[in-house]
Parts: C-alpha cells; sequence; structure tokens
C-alpha cells in the first residue's frame, strides 16, 4: 500500500516537473526597432503584393520570452510570417507568432471608455482650464456625457483620459514567443507578405518626323501605401501573373497618381528569368518611403524602327442580318514594332501603358496617344493604337445578303476609303467571319489570319480614293 502511494506521489511529481518545463515563462521581454535593421529587402508584385524580408540584430535573453518588432508595414497577411535566426539557428526556438494592429485612434480611445468616467477640459469665464469628471454614455456625433444627474450633447471642451487603453498600440508590431538556451546576440530575418505595395510599367516614346522611328524610355513606376518605409533596401520586381487564393471579401486597391517625365537616365534593372516570371532586380539599393510613388528607368532604346498602320475593323453581326443603311466608319491608326535586340531592346517588357508624343512645327512635343501593352517578351510584336485618322474616311454599304438555306448566309459589301492626306496610304480591312466561310469574289486579294478573320489591304492614292467589294459565303452551322 505504502509502495503504491508512493508511486503515485512520484508520477504528480514527474508530471508537474514536466509542466514547469513546458510552461512558457514569459516574464522576460526583449524588443526590436529600425534602428536595429541590417538589412531589408523587397520583391513588389503587380497585383498590390510585396514579400519583405527584414533583418536585424539583437540581443536575445536566455529561455522563454516575448520579442516586440516594431516599425512594420500595416496591411500584412498574419498568415504569411516567419523569423528565423541567421546566425544561430539551432538556438532559437518560435512558440507563438501574434500581430497587432489595434491602433490607437480617437474613436478607438473613447469606445474603450463607454460607460466610463472621463474628464472634460473647460475653460470657465477666467478663462482658467477646469478639468469636470463625467461619464461617457456615446461616443458618436460629438459624445454624449453624464454630469451629475444632466446629459449633455457634446462638449465645449477637449476630452481627458485617464489612462491609455489596454490593447492599443501606437503602430503595427509583430510579437513573437521566443525561446533560447543562452543569452546571445542574433542576426534575425523576419519576412512577410503585405499589401498596399504594387509596381507598373510605364513607356515614353517619342516619334519621328517620317514617323517611321521612334526613341523609347521604359519607366517602372512603384507607389506603396503599405503602411511603412523601407530604407536603403533591395529593390526586385516580379512580372507576370502569380496565383493567389482569392479571400472571401476582396478588397479592391486603386492606384494613385502617376508621375510623368520625357527623359530618363540610363536603365538601372537587371532583368532575368525566374519560375514562369521575369525578375526585375534594381543595381542599386533605394529608400522607399511610405505613401510614396517613386520612378525609375526600366529601359532605354533610341532610333527604333516603327510601322504606322492605318486599319478599319468590321462588325460579326453585319454578315448575319439584313443592313439597309450606309454604315460610317473610323480608320484606325496603329503602331508596330518588335521588341527585337536589333532594335536596341530585346528584353521582356512587363504590362504597361505605352504613350507616344512627336514635336510639332515648332519643335514643342505634343502627346498623340496611349495604348495597354500585355507582358511582352523578347522578339515579339508590340502593337499599339494611336488614334484615328483626321483625314481618311472610310464608310461601308452591304450591297447584297441572301439566306441560301438554314445558316447558310451570302453577303456582298463595298468598303469605300477616301485619303485626303497628300501621301499614299494602305489601309487594312479586317473582316470578322466565322464558322465556315468562303470569299467567293474580291477587288483586292483576300488574307486568312485566321479560322474567323480575313484581311484586305486597300491602297488608296493622295487625295484619291478606293473601294474594296467582296462576296462571301458563310455555313453557321
Amino acid at each position: 500500500m505504502k509502495r503504491e502511494w508512493w508511486t503515485r506521489i512520484r508520477i504528480v511529481g514527474l508530471m508537474m516537473g514536466a509542466f514547469s518545463i513546458l510552461a512558457p515563462q514569459v516574464e522576460k521581454q526583449a524588443s526590436s526597432t529600425m534602428s536595429d535593421q541590417t538589412e531589408v529587402s523587397v520583391t513588389v508584385y503587380n497585383d498590390n503584393l510585396a514579400l519583405i524580408k527584414d533583418s536585424r540584430q539583437v540581443l536575445l535573453p536566455e529561455g522563454t520570452f516575448h520579442f516586440r518588432f516594431e516599425d512594420v508595414a500595416s496591411q500584412i497577411d498574419p498568415t504569411s510570417l516567419s523569423i528565423l535566426s541567421l546566425t544561430d539557428p539551432g538556438n532559437f526556438q518560435v512558440l507563438e507568432q501574434n500581430y497587432e494592429y489595434d491602433l490607437i485612434n480617437p474613436q478607438k480611445l473613447l469606445s474603450k471608455y463607454l460607460g466610463k468616467i472621463i474628464y472634460l477640459s473647460i475653460k470657465d469665464k477666467e478663462g482658467k482650464e477646469q478639468l469636470v469628471e463625467a461619464t461617457l454614455l456615446s461616443a458618436e456625433g460629438g459624445g454624449v456625457y453624464q454630469i451629475g444627474d444632466k446629459i449633455y450633447l457634446g462638449s465645449e471642451g477637449r476630452v481627458v483620459l485617464p489612462e491609455l487603453p489596454e490593447g492599443l498600440i501606437s503602430k503595427p508590431t509583430l510579437i513573437w514567443l521566443l525561446n533560447t538556451r543562452k543569452s546571445a546576440r542574433h542576426t534575425l530575418q523576419a519576412s512577410y507578405l503585405t499589401q498596399g505595395m504594387q509596381w507598373k510599367a510605364d513607356y515614353v516614346s517619342i516619334l519621328n518626323e517620317k514617323d517611321d522611328r521612334l526613341d523609347l524610355t521604359g519607366w517602372v513606376t512603384i507607389e506603396n501605401h503599405s503602411g511603412a518605409t523601407y530604407t536603403d533596401a533591395s529593390l526586385k520586381l516580379v512580372a507576370g501573373t502569380v496565383h493567389r487564393v482569392p479571400p472571401p471579401y476582396p478588397k479592391y486597391e486603386y492606384a494613385a497618381a502617376e508621375m510623368r517625365a520625357l527623359g530618363a537616365p540610363p536603365p538601372q534593372f537587371r532583368e532575368e528569368a525566374f519560375f514562369e516570371y521575369h525578375l526585375y532586380t534594381l543595381e542599386r539599393r533605394t529608400t522607399i518611403h511610405n505613401n510614396e510613388t517613386k520612378q525609375m528607368t526600366l529601359l532605354e532604346a533610341s532610333s527604333v524602327p516603327v510601322q504606322k498602320k492605318f486599319q478599319l475593323e468590321g462588325q460579326r453581326f453585319w454578315f448575319t442580318s439584313r443592313m439597309s443603311e450606309k454604315q460610317e466608319q473610323k480608320v484606325g491608326v496603329y503602331l508596330e514594332l518588335e521588341n527585337a535586340k536589333k532594335n536596341n531592346m530585346g528584353i521582356p517588357l512587363p504590362k504597361g501603358t505605352f504613350r507616344v508624343y512627336k514635336k510639332d512645327s515648332s519643335g514643342a512635343i505634343q502627346f498623340i496617344g496611349e495604348d495597354s501593352i500585355d507582358h511582352t517578351p523578347k522578339d515579339e510584336m508590340i502593337r499599339v493604337k494611336i488614334g484615328e485618322a483626321f483625314d481618311i474616311a472610310a464608310d461601308r454599304v452591304q450591297t447584297d445578303y441572301k439566306i441560301i438555306a438554314s445558316g447558310v448566309y451570302e453577303v456582298a459589301f463595298d468598303i469605300q476609303v477616301r485619303n485626303h492626306k497628300n501621301d499614299d496610304v494602305i489601309v487594312e480591312a479586317l473582316e470578322p467571319v466565322w464558322g465556315d466561310w468562303q470569299i467567293l469574289s474580291s477587288t483586292f486579294e483576300p488574307r486568312k489570319v485566321s479560322a474567323s478573320f480575313v484581311k484586305f489591304l486597300i491602297p488608296v492614292q493622295a487625295n484619291g480614293k478606293s473601294t474594296l467589294s467582296y462576296r462571301v459565303r458563310i455555313h453557321s452551322d
């Protein structure tokens, strides 16, 4: 009996001992601010996302303790947090991690004192400030206060709180529960994803007098609204669409104001393939302030060969319905250039806005149009729409429409193009035919672009006109 009783005591004692070992002793604390930072790297993606790697040198105590990591972004994804010791990973253990972002503001402070005693600082008739004790009943609309047995709506004086309520902090803070076997100085690296940062590419080009060459400058525009400043950071930009799990309630971000320029220093980014994306690394360090829009050059290319093209585009429904009236059409103006090394380019270009300028007769630079381009690999064509031609007019007449059988149509068109310029032009007519189709006749050679498009080149002399007449049979079944 005594042996059994003694055995039970030993078991309870061992359990209590084990519990005392496992139970965190968290009286000790350590903290780190921006002054401890030794390195920060920022990788920015196209879609309102950035990866931050923040390295700091900190003296950590022995045992289990709370570690406060301050001066971080306010839009962190808490599920992406990680921290590690670069100097002594075997003497470093993470037990818990937390992100505190309940920041101090007047409304939150007052909400913590609902139903509690506060003070109102009110000046008397002589201008002296006096503190009047009041109970805060509501913080909305200027506040509702009870002073004695009276209820007051709003206050003439300032609200004075007895103390700062618990749970509110002055800036976003990461808090880890750490354990170390000995006190030592560590170089820690905290990594996290944050929203509020994005980048985009902008291309500024100046077209020459003959419209056959242009000078191109590519700009990178970075917007930082993450809630933190990244000082002397190494910067990388990822071009491409990175798949992410969508949140239950998507948050839509709108870009801030842009900066524009027509001149540029030499390119500053090194480009490389990265997985199925492209990575652009800034060859120097830079500081990215919170709520800042920063612009840097991505590339420069001079005397890039370019082709100016005029194009008419048809509508699909014209081929299966009767048109009773003449259709006036605008002639689009496009520029085409090849992203090739022989053209002083030849690096993968991230998607962005392509703007075109040209000097007028006085030498002043004027804006003539813009278009968006998608991610463009090297040796691919870039095609941008600049606008619509002023001196080239066109109209379309449906000259015949027949329903041959169920789902079989025969349609004929006359497309007249009038050129009021002093130069000859060639206008491309791009027609969106569909189903099984066959060009039965045409005044200009049809060129099959794809299963759904046929193209005609219409030459028009200076101050002249030209008409494309063609007939097509379509099987829509």
